[in-house]
């Protein structure tokens, strides 16, 4: 029998941990050298597993390696902590208190939850594909830069075969397929935050999201390393361990497509959305990947304020990242980057050139920058924020769900929204979450909107 699990396999992790040291600067040659030697393989490029199964010996020796790769300190360590006094001490900028909570309305949550969807949506059909691939499929159909959803009327045969849909969103998620929002982790991780909220309130531990994963979360529904988090638990590691043993996957999106409800309901109080979506990325996360949260809470939270442009979120998110930290400067060079080129595709291509030869196309690091960047090339237009998100490549919807819901909260409400993105949505969505299963979105605005006056 051959049951390969994807992102789990001992013997696929060690490649992801040998680019996860040489990133932040740990010496592994000598592991390196001992993995090759006997006959180890690089972590897969785009799959979560390899084929074929490793033979025992050299998946013993995986395991043995990826606890000796955890022992190799990082001369980053001292700019990139994970405690949150410590991040709160690196931020010069870190935000006040908020003494009168800022009024966020029904309206607003909907087009954010509607963002978030729609923006998740439009990249799901290319998700995993070069970016080579997402411009020509768009460019056959005259959609470029992207203005509308996928699909595949229109394209020929030899470019379908050379760049093929993902397999698994193709049938819900190009234009003449879609029939609502279809399921998806960057909408259940959401409703799980929601979920979270309405039981413990905004004083829930890190504990309490692992009982409630543990509880609600199929582990089948898990990625990266949310599934070696997942596995962890179950293992009997506690939270915050569970973030670091064998979990090469601790600096990738994850923890930032979390942090959503976090922001949604500290309206105007950037540091408290912070602060709260901490004690969630660290069940699964340490130093950039919890960063990622902790700026798009606190950017989606000043959103959600209605008091500032998607410039100032942006400046917002920043503050409570440490400033000699790599995803700080992952989202200044896409700032950047966006402002002094006129062109996105030009803008896409420098971000490609800094990272694609180093980083997985899940890692958070390319994807910060390429968000940042389609937030501030699209100047706060919602079809501009999700097309380039997505345009960008790498983690398309994960990009799309996240510049959807900043978009989305600015434009204030549903109806500022066109159209053509909300109406396919059909105002339900299809989840395995509890509860929630075509469920509408105003419905879960309302939800959400009373998690927000909760004191």
């Amino acid at each position: 029998m051959n049951l390969r699990l994807t992102w789990v396999q001992p013997e696929d992790l060690v490649g992801h941990e040998l680019r996860q040291a040489a990133q932040d600067g740990r010496d592994a040659r000598e592991i390196e050298e001992r993995w090759y030697a006997a006959g180890g393989a690089p972590a897969p490029d785009r799959a979560g597993a390899s084929e074929p199964p490793a033979p025992p010996r050299l998946r013993a020796l995986a395991e043995r390696l990826l606890d000796e790769l955890a022992l190799l300190e990082s001369p980053l360590a001292a700019d990139e902590p994970t405690d949150l006094d410590a991040i709160v001490a690196a931020c010069p900028h870190w935000p006040g208190p908020v003494d009168t909570p800022f009024p966020v309305g029904r309206d607003r949550l909907h087009a954010a939850w509607l963002g978030r969807a729609a923006g998740c949506l439009l990249g799901k059909p290319v998700e995993k594909l070069p970016l080579t691939g997402i411009r020509a499929l768009a460019r056959a159909t005259g959609n470029w830069p992207l203005s509308t959803w996928f699909t595949a009327h229109g394209v020929p045969a030899e470019l379908l075969a050379a760049h093929p849909w993902n397999r698994r969103s193709a049938a819900t998620s190009l234009a003449e397929n879609i029939d609502g929002m279809p399921e998806d982790d960057d909408l259940n991780y959401p409703l799980l935050t929601l979920l979270l909220l309405q039981r413990h309130g905004r004083s829930f531990t890190t504990a309490d999201l692992a009982r409630l994963w543990l509880d609600e979360l199929p582990a089948g529904r898990t990625f990266t390393a949310e599934r070696i988090a997942y596995g962890n638990l179950l293992a009997g590691v506690e939270p915050p361990e569970t973030a670091r043993f064998r979990n090469p996957f601790r600096e990738w999106i994850g923890a930032q497509i979390r942090a959503d409800v976090h922001g949604w309901t500290h309206p105007g109080d950037p540091a408290g959305a912070a602060a709260q979506a901490h004690r969630d990325a660290v069940l699964t996360h340490t130093g950039n990947g919890v960063y990622g949260a902790m700026f798009t809470a606190a950017a989606l939270a000043v959103a959600a304020g209605g008091e500032s442009d998607v410039h100032g979120c942006l400046a917002a998110g920043l503050r409570v990242v440490p400033p000699h930290s790599r995803y700080a400067r992952a989202i200044l060079l896409g700032i950047e980057t966006a402002r002094t080129e006129e062109e996105f595709d030009v803008v896409v291509d420098r971000l490609h050139a800094a990272y694609a030869d180093t980083h997985h196309w899940v890692h958070v690091l390319p994807n910060a920058a390429l968000l940042a960047a389609a937030l501030t090339h699209a100047d706060g237009d919602f079809t501009r924020s999700i097309g380039r998100a997505v345009s960008g490549g790498w983690d398309t919807d994960s990009n799309g769900a996240t510049a959807g819901s900043l978009a989305g909260l600015l434009a204030g409400g549903p109806d500022a929204l066109p159209e053509r993105w909300t109406a396919p949505l059909k105002n339900r969505l299809a989840t395995s979450v509890p509860g929630f299963d075509r469920t509408g979105f105003d419905t879960l605005a309302a939800l959400t909107h009373q998690e927000a006056l909760r004191p």
